[in-house]
């Protein structure tokens, strides 16, 4: 990377005046920095970040506080979408298989394949493939439980034919192959949960399937998106859901429907869908619609990541997309026994969080709420009175590094993207005390940003004057070659939504 010139580093400097600030307000801006922004040691939870980068890349990176590297695993594919660090220190990590521009594969945003397990030092353990050509495959996410099992969130396809015999309108299927990213799609792919046991033998399922039709415990088949929004969103990617969780407590599976903007509690033993909230319009015929400028009964937009927490509530990702009233994006904490939403986080400007079809949130110990910004890698904690305690800008565009970014650095217009190409699917935060540490040695191996990447935490102060001269920091301890350029031989961008 070639050096930063004093005067560029005085302009970022002056970025950082105008926009960094402890409280949820920032600014809009072509051109700008990455890395970690923002640090308030005394707020934020302390502990290591861990995050993959959707595009281009086949690392897995755990960070510190200050956007130190201390550990990476590398694996044969790109993500497909994230992963987790399990309490014995090994890393679950789901994976995009090759796709062919042909029928039979899955074109649609989120497709994986395969779940992959490495301990500490990068060996991999376990793997379970979850793809047949034309039949089935793994997507978004995945799901290890307390007694050792996987549960895994997939696809699996059924026939024009197959789909108006369970209801679907007829009107409503289309008469030729769909594109979806150079794909041609001609059946529909249904979700369907695979929950497997360590030897890989799948000791329980739930199909969509089993549970269309009408009212509060039935998914309508016919609640389909508008027909304008292109693709395969108003057909064959029906219900498109992105998140499986499991509570062991009341042994409940979470389930969470972009398409049909709900999240579900299903009872494990019956299969039954027991609660729904988000969208009474999917299923209630007394419930409003949305409208012009009127979100109707509607309560959530293309949301994600619908995670449990110890207290019963239910904390998601609501993107806000193609929300008539305010088209925002926001972290939702919902109470299922009163369905009132309990806390909420969204930015006054819309610009400084707006994520179009990703996102995730996590609960940490200390009450704070990590929040990953998919479509602008934009990662950050929020302490429960609002306060941005800690900001990061992934550096890792398309497999490539970078200190600074520009309009460059976005993919080509188009309406179901809207992104850069740093994106990330979820990030977790683990505390410092988390027993994958033990024993394990976290020594920093050199900046995320690289060696010549300002440290704008470190080096904006407040009461800084944007004209007084700017000094390079000094360089951090250089890291190994591969940490500095990584793209370990990645292979095209695997764009998902």
């Amino acid at each position: 990377m070639r050096k930063l010139h004093r005067w560029h580093m005085a302009l970022l400097l002056g970025i950082m005046l105008m926009g960094l600030s402890a409280q949820a307000f920032a600014y809009e801006a072509i051109t700008g920095p990455t890395g970690v922004l923002f640090y308030d040691r005394a707020k934020a939870y302390q502990g290591y970040t861990l995050f993959d980068p959707t595009v281009a890349s086949k690392t897995t990176y755990l960070i510190d506080m200050q956007g130190n590297i201390v550990h990476t695993w590398t694996s044969e594919y790109t993500a497909g979408l994230h992963s987790v660090l399990l309490p014995n220190g090994h890393l679950l990590r789901a994976g995009a298989v090759p796709k062919k521009a042909e029928e039979g594969y899955c074109g649609i945003g989120g497709a994986g394949g395969i779940i992959e397990e490495f301990d500490w030092d990068g060996n991999k353990v376990w793997e379970y493939k979850l793809f047949t050509k034309g039949k089935e495959i793994q997507h978004h996410t995945f799901c290890r439980m307390p007694n050792g099992n996987t549960m895994i969130l997939g696809w699996e396809t059924i026939s024009n034919r197959e789909a108006i015999k369970l209801g679907r309108n007829p009107v409503t299927v289309p008469r030729k192959p769909i594109m979806s990213k150079g794909i041609p799609t001609d059946k529909f792919w249904m979700d369907f949960v695979r929950e497997v046991n360590p030897e890989g033998k799948t000791v329980w399922e739930w199909h969509v399937t089993d549970h269309i039709g009408t009212g509060p415990k039935k998914l309508d088949f016919n609640y389909i998106l508008p027909e304008p929004m292109g693709g395969t969103y108003a057909n064959y990617d029906w219900s498109h859901f992105n998140t499986v969780n499991y509570i062991p407590e009341t042994d409940t599976v979470v389930l969470n429907s972009r398409n049909l903007s709900e999240f579900y509690f299903v009872n494990h033993k019956t299969g039954e869908i027991e609660y729904r909230w988000g969208n009474p319009s999917a299923w209630d015929t007394t419930a409003r619609k949305p409208g012009y400028w009127d979100d109707g009964s509607q309560k959530m937009f293309g949301n994600h990541c619908a995670t449990p927490l110890k207290n019963g509530h239910i904390l998601l990702f609501d993107n806000g997309s193609e929300r008539p009233q305010d088209r925002r994006s926001r972290a939702l904490e919902v109470d299922p026994k009163t369905g009132e939403i309990v806390w909420q986080f969204a930015t006054r400007h819309t610009n400084s969080f707006n994520s179009h079809r990703q996102g995730a949130v996590q609960r940490l110990a200390n009450g704070n709420t990590l929040i990953t910004s998919t479509h602008g890698g934009h990662i950050f904690e929020v302490t429960m009175d609002g306060q941005v305690v800690w900001e990061f800008i992934s550096p890792i565009f398309a497999g490539k590094i970078k200190a600074v970014v520009n309009n460059n650095d976005a993919f080509a217009p188009d309406a179901h993207l809207d992104a850069m190409t740093n994106m990330v699917h979820r990030a977790y935060r683990y505390g410092e005390d988390y027993p994958a540490f033990y024993g394990k040695s976290l020594t920093p191996q050199g900046y995320i940003g690289g060696d010549d990447c300002p440290r704008f935490f470190r080096d904006y102060h407040a009461g800084a004057v944007v004209a007084a001269p700017v000094q390079a920091p000094a360089a951090a301890a250089k890291a190994p070659a591969k940490a500095a350029s990584d793209d370990g031989g990645d292979g095209p961008a695997m764009v998902a939504y």
